[in-house]
């Protein structure tokens, strides 16, 4: 149940009321976003709540028990308020978002309404809709580990344990140019066999980076076939880091990182050819 103000129930009983709903984003950087489907800017709670984002948002629905329940809003893209450069770097997955009803008149008359995270966003012509989740959906979660043949560590990590820092691993380069579906030729990675940095990561800017799919050495310069469905791209001249990577298995754990005390797979485990 819904616990509002006093003063807020006076107002949502009288005979004529002056609703608007607001949404505060936070994303998992802290930075804070406020959006609103009134006509002006209202301003409570030390947000300021932008009307030209064009949000709105669809029928909610609950229901009893643990069920995840979901909401959509969507909005226009705004390079003073959510770029799509920002939903490309990840900077909203996960994103907290709270959803108000608010008195316009006096807009410190409000009441939560419910409390979400964002899940799946999609994009189209110079839009979005990004799919809310409430907070049940931390119980349809796994939890706990699987057991594979396979190791289920990130490279790197604390339980991987692979320092990454050094120029074995890690090599700084320049796009020499850039093909359709996220082929990149970079300069300065001759030294580097071809498939060191397969399934590792190119950084560019301040918050991109994409997941290396493949690694092709060439003649003074190697080829990285990116993940599909990276939108972004690095373009032409722009300096990129690039990390080494690790396809999970035992043989690359051991042969190439010299971590195998570390391997966080069952690499002995029988499966059906056993059988």
């Amino acid at each position: 149940m819904m616990r509002f103000p006093e003063t807020f129930r006076a107002s949502l009983a009288a005979p004529v009321t002056t609703l608007c709903h607001c949404w505060r984003v936070e994303r998992r950087d802290g930075v804070v976003f406020g959006f609103t489907d009134h006509d002006r800017a209202l301003e409570w709670g030390g947000v300021s709540f932008a009307p030209e984002s064009g949000f709105s948002a669809s029928e909610a629905k609950s229901s009893l028990g643990f069920g995840a329940s979901r909401a959509e809003v969507e909005g226009a893209l705004s390079s003073l308020a959510i770029s799509e450069a920002d939903i490309d770097a990840g900077l909203y997955d996960g994103a907290r978002v709270e959803t108000f009803l608010v008195n316009w008149q006096e807009p410190g008359e409000h009441g939560l309404l419910r409390v979400a995270h964002i899940g799946r966003i999609v994009r189209s012509d110079g839009s979005f809709v990004a799919e809310l989740e409430s907070p049940m959906r931390a119980l349809d979660q796994p939890k706990g580990r699987f057991v594979t043949r396979t190791c289920d560590a990130e490279l790197g990590d604390v339980r991987c344990k692979v320092g990454l820092d050094g120029d074995a691993y890690r090599a700084e380069s320049t796009v020499l140019a850039v093909e359709p579906m996220g082929t990149v030729h970079l300069s300065g990675l001759g030294s580097f066999e071809a498939g060191w940095f397969a399934y590792g990561t190119v950084r560019w800017g301040e918050k991109r980076s994409a997941r290396v799919r493949e690694h092709r050495g060439g003649d003074g310069f190697a080829t990285l076939v990116l993940e599909r469905g990276t939108s972004g791209l690095p373009e032409a001249g722009d300096a990129v880091v690039v990390t080494a990577g690790c396809d999970k298995s035992f043989g690359t754990c051991k042969g190439k990182f010299g971590n195998g005390l570390n391997f966080r797979g069952f690499p002995h485990l029988p499966g059906n050819d056993r059988a």
